[in-house]
């Protein structure tokens, strides 16, 4: 059995919250919830690309559908995020919303034990283990492929004036997007925490920082609140999303 605990936050600068996260089947863009899983199940974190239309209704309609996949070791998760990727594509079109987007960052783990990683866009995953914290995802951003061919240091990252070009997502009408399907390698171990979290939060906290947050002997809610009290003292202008994800 795991734990899985959601809170999301619009953040000191928008308006309204284009994030939105996923757990035991139910889709929240507001508020905190905590819940027990049972395999298979899949959770996730959808952040809507700002400056496009309806990036709050991509996110949600993204993890409403991804809610509804069937997970087993045999499930191709490209091919149903393609669908998915489609299916957004064609809704924003119908609904006059056309070019709606949403990243997606989600966990699926199979009554077999696997641990699968989906990733499309900018939103992250980490784990938390023996008091480290790695990030298992991989950004698909132009600010990622600077750094992997040595142009930009980690730091440089964080405020490059291109950080928030990413590409393409999840309802783009010009092209699909490249779904990331990565199996965590021997699984969620028992005291590992599993973070998803949206860019708001990720790109305003450092590694420090996360690891002493999570390091506090408090319940799981409170130091995910903590972290995105953190990111808000950070300068983030973004909302705020973060999942955590244990075995109990």
């Amino acid at each position: 059995m795991y734990y899985c605990c959601g809170i999301t936050d619009p953040g000191e600068v928008r308006e309204h919250n284009e994030d939105a996260y996923l757990i035991n089947k139910i889709v929240m863009s507001q508020a905190q919830m905590e819940s027990q899983l049972h395999t298979p199940f899949i959770v996730g974190v959808a952040d809507g690309v700002g400056g496009e239309n309806s990036g709050e209704v991509a996110s949600r309609l993204a993890l409403e559908l991804v809610s509804g996949m069937k997970i087993s070791p045999n499930t191709d998760y490209e091919k149903k995020l393609l669908d998915i990727h489609r299916y957004i594509r064609r809704y924003g079109i119908v609904k006059h919303r056309i070019n709606m987007q949403t990243t997606l960052c989600a966990l699926a783990a199979d009554s077999e034990g696997n641990a699968t990683i989906i990733n499309i866009g900018d939103s992250k995953l980490f784990r938390y283990r023996g008091g480290n914290i790695k990030q298992l995802s991989t950004d698909q951003s132009l600010v990622q492929v600077l750094y992997e061919n040595g142009h930009i240091t980690a730091e440089e990252k964080k405020h490059h004036v291109h950080r928030n070009v990413i590409f393409p997502v999840l309802g783009n009408v010009d092209d699909d997007p490249k779904v990331e399907v990565t199996k965590i390698e021997g699984g969620i171990c028992p005291g590992d925490l599993i973070l998803i979290c949206t860019d708001g939060l990720a790109d305003y906290i450092t590694r420090g920082e996360f690891e002493e947050t999570l390091a506090q002997p408090v319940k799981l809610p409170k130091r995910l609140a903590a972290l995105i009290e953190l990111a808000k003292k950070g300068g983030s202008t973004d909302n705020i999303t973060v999942l955590g994800i244990s075995i109990m």
